[in-house]
């Protein structure tokens, strides 16, 4: 009997020996990974590699998860127009919770994805959050897509007023981009909304249009917003 429990006592102390050098080689490993990964990922940043990027924050983030971590990943998928996988990250739900960065990843992959009734929130969140002319714009723009054109002119308005001559918004409808004054962008969203709210007085749309274009003449959509009333009017 003596000589049997001393067996099972040598049996429990070899088992427990095994279990703790297991998790102390896996936690080992588990570092090592890390390190690895980490110094993969700075690497990948140097070098601009954006798909490399993401593998590392992918590993890292299965080494190590963290909210954190899942946001930048999800960034970096948006900022590389890989919008539906940043949103398999973050969700598209409006969550009073999300980090600034989960905040932006949702508003500009769904407004990329052309959802403007669902990017609308994140966008009116993050105005809330910081208030500033960009976001304005971006929230007029996917009022009047969305079909809200009363509702964008407030933040039209505040555009307006709180935009500085510095501000620049550029535009990609033509095979080579270009940029107008925040302050010309605003005004033609005026004028799209105005025309969406009453489009019966054709002549305070493309008034807008006209100042747009005097703040702007490279102002190509402005002059092909007031090209398609012109012709507009003439037909009616």
């Amino acid at each position: 009997m003596h000589s049997s429990n001393k067996l099972e006592k040598m049996k429990k102390f070899i088992l427990t020996t095994c279990v703790a050098l297991t998790f102390a080689f896996q936690s080992h490993a588990q570092e090592s990974l890390q390190k690895h990964y980490q110094a993969f990922y700075k690497q990948m940043l140097e070098q601009g590699d954006v798909q490399g990027v993401i593998n590392a924050l992918t590993h890292l983030n299965v080494l190590n998860p963290s909210q954190e971590r899942r946001d930048t990943l999800a960034l970096v998928y948006s900022n590389n127009n890989q919008h539906i996988q940043a949103l398999n990250l973050t969700g598209i739900e409006v969550n009073p919770q999300d980090s600034d960065l989960a905040l932006q990843v949702k508003a500009i992959s769904l407004k990329a994805l052309n959802q403007p009734s669902r990017a609308i929130p994140h966008f009116q969140t993050m105005f809330e959050r910081g208030p500033n002319p960009y976001v304005a714009y971006e929230l007029a723009d996917l009022k009047i897509q969305a079909g809200d054109s009363p509702g964008a002119l407030s933040d039209i308005e505040y555009g307006i007023t709180n935009t500085t001559d510095q501000m620049k918004y550029a535009f990609y409808e033509r095979q080579q981009p270009y940029e107008v004054p925040l302050k010309a962008a605003f005004v033609h969203l005026k004028g799209l909304a105005q025309y969406n709210i009453d489009k019966n007085n054709i002549d305070q749309a493309i008034a807008s249009f006209d100042e747009a274009l005097k703040m702007a003449p490279n102002f190509n959509l402005a002059s092909l917003s007031k090209q398609a009333l012109e012709s507009r009017k003439e037909t009616e």
